[in-house]
């Protein structure tokens, strides 16, 4: 199963979704999470992970995941290579590098990072960004690039956004 995750920002709340569905090239999911909590730290520049990491991790408590189970987050995992990690690595940090984490991210970040690939989808002329540990990051590049939806964000992480908008 994959597990994507994305949380929205409200006045004194984060909305956090999950969608899980069976394989990259699914075009519906199997089930929604979603969990609202109470914003647990304001928005630090550069430590993005200390205010989303708290959500996910409180949702993943309501799914049992499999050692074949993947995550996926909307930003990164890593970001130069020197090392520092997004919240995807810290993530998969606190998961004991157990289970394979991805980064799907919408913005470049300016860093090099040898482990960081540019997706190109449909006809969108700006990629996203993709990211990952635990798993092969050239592996997941031809996964995203083949994700259901003809357009530059696929279906299930389209309606993942608007979902945590919602």
């Amino acid at each position: 199963m994959i597990y994507a995750f994305d949380t929205y920002y409200y006045e004194d709340y984060a909305n956090t979704v999950c969608i899980a569905f069976e394989d990259w090239s699914s075009e519906k999911e199997v089930e929604i999470f979603i969990e609202q909590i109470p914003v647990s730290s304001e928005y630090e520049s550069g430590a993005f992970y200390k205010r989303e990491l708290p959500c996910i991790v409180s949702l993943l408590k309501k799914i049992t995941l499999k050692p074949e189970d993947i995550i996926i987050v909307d930003g990164y995992v890593t970001l130069d290579n020197e090392g520092k990690i997004g919240l995807g690595g810290h993530l998969y940090e606190v998961l004991d590098d157990k289970t394979p984490v991805v980064g799907i991210a919408k913005n470049e970040f300016t860093t090099p990072d040898s482990q960081r690939r540019s997706v190109f989808r449909g006809e969108s002329k700006t990629p996203l960004f993709v990211t990952a540990r635990g798993i092969d990051v050239d592996d997941v590049q031809i996964k995203v690039e083949q994700m259901h939806g003809a357009y530059r964000i696929p279906t299930l992480l389209k309606k993942l956004d608007q979902l945590s908008r919602a």
